[in-house]
């Protein structure tokens, strides 16, 4: 099984768990799913799926069945969610790309890393990398082409994502 997926559902139990135990922080991230409209369900009413669904929109995506496609590397799916453009890396000056060709050709030219966000492609530099919480100098980079959006070894992307979502507290997804 994919480790990133195992991490995302490990989150989603420790949720469950957390609600279980009468958690008010646990719950009012539920709150956020449509289907409670705004309000705090009640710990009887949350399944796994509620869970899953929260951990995945924190994640950056639309919800489980998007972070687990993207997660799994499908490549029929086109929108890769936000994942790889957190927070901490607003202030970073990066090169932004509606067309992939365009930033793959940047991408080589930089000698940068090729990363998505949504259907859009950007690159970035080691600095960035490190600040979203990967090692520059790790070898599944090379092993992948630094290029994150279509990698040589979709084996290396999913074993990044497993380190990306590593680097991040579970209590904030």
């Amino acid at each position: 099984m994919n480790d990133a997926i195992e991490e995302a559902k490990a989150r989603a139990r420790l949720l469950h768990r957390r609600v279980r135990d009468g958690d008010e922080e646990a719950r009012l991230r539920l709150a956020r799913l449509p289907e409670f409209g705004g309000e705090v369900p009640d710990p009887e009413q949350i399944q796994r799926k509620h869970c899953l669904a929260v951990i995945g929109r924190e994640l950056g995506f639309a919800g489980w069945p998007h972070a687990h496609r993207v997660l799994a590397g499908d490549p029929d799916e086109l929108d890769f969610g936000t994942l790889l453009y957190p927070r901490g890396c607003g202030g970073f000056t990066n090169q932004w790309f509606a067309a992939y060709d365009e930033a793959r050709r940047t991408r080589e030219l930089t000698r940068g890393y090729l990363l998505a966000y949504r259907r859009q492609f950007f690159v970035v530099t080691g600095s960035y990398v490190e600040a979203m919480g990967l090692h520059p100098h790790d070898p599944d980079w090379g092993a992948m082409g630094w290029d994150w959006a279509r990698p040589q070894q979709p084996a290396a992307r999913a074993r990044l994502y497993a380190k990306l979502l590593a680097s991040r507290p579970r209590e904030a997804a």
